[in-house]
């Protein structure tokens, strides 16, 4: 059965949205998905715009959510979520470029975006009293652990099976 592209792309944005979402819940039932080191199990999936652009507004939409769900103030909500818009948009942006074959610079984005945006939101919504440097540091481990390593490790394992998943 031949399917349109968009209905695919709209399948698979909600797809996308509805992971995020379970896994932000997972990391956050755990005590990880909020505060100062966030290790988001969602976050890994900031590495999808190199496989699909329906990433995208997948992965917006579901750290959006993600965030109203799990009691987040709106400055987090509507902040947190357009970092996470903008590491998906430069992770589709850096998808072609590879290194040994692969796009191993694709987690990058997403890292610098939440690193340099989510430690304001913490300093001034939150009222976390560490330093802004020291926040970036601890956000930015946080997301080395979730899109860098994690990130990685789902892009190598899709690899394999990128044009069943994701059929262009």
């Amino acid at each position: 059965m031949k399917h349109s592209k968009s209905a695919m792309y709209v399948a698979h944005a909600a797809i996308i949205t509805a992971l995020y979402v379970i896994l932000t819940y997972l990391a956050s039932w755990l005590g990880l998905a909020n505060g100062v080191i966030q290790v988001r199990f969602s976050e890994a999936l900031t590495i999808l715009p190199v496989f699909t652009p329906a990433a995208i507004p997948g992965l917006f939409l579901g750290c959006l959510l993600s965030n109203i769900l799990t009691g987040c103030i709106l400055w987090d909500v509507l902040f947190g979520s357009l970092a996470t818009l903008l590491g998906a948009l430069g992770t589709y942006l850096l998808r072609k470029v590879l290194i040994k074959g692969k796009p191993f610079l694709a987690p990058l984005p997403p890292i610098l975006a939440n690193t340099l945006i989510v430690p304001f939101i913490l300093s001034y919504a939150y009222f976390v009293e560490d330093t802004i440097p020291f926040l970036m540091l601890t956000v930015g481990l946080g997301e080395v652990i979730s899109c860098g390593i994690l990130g990685t490790v789902l892009m190598l394992s899709l690899q394999t099976y990128k044009h069943i998943l994701f059929p262009s």
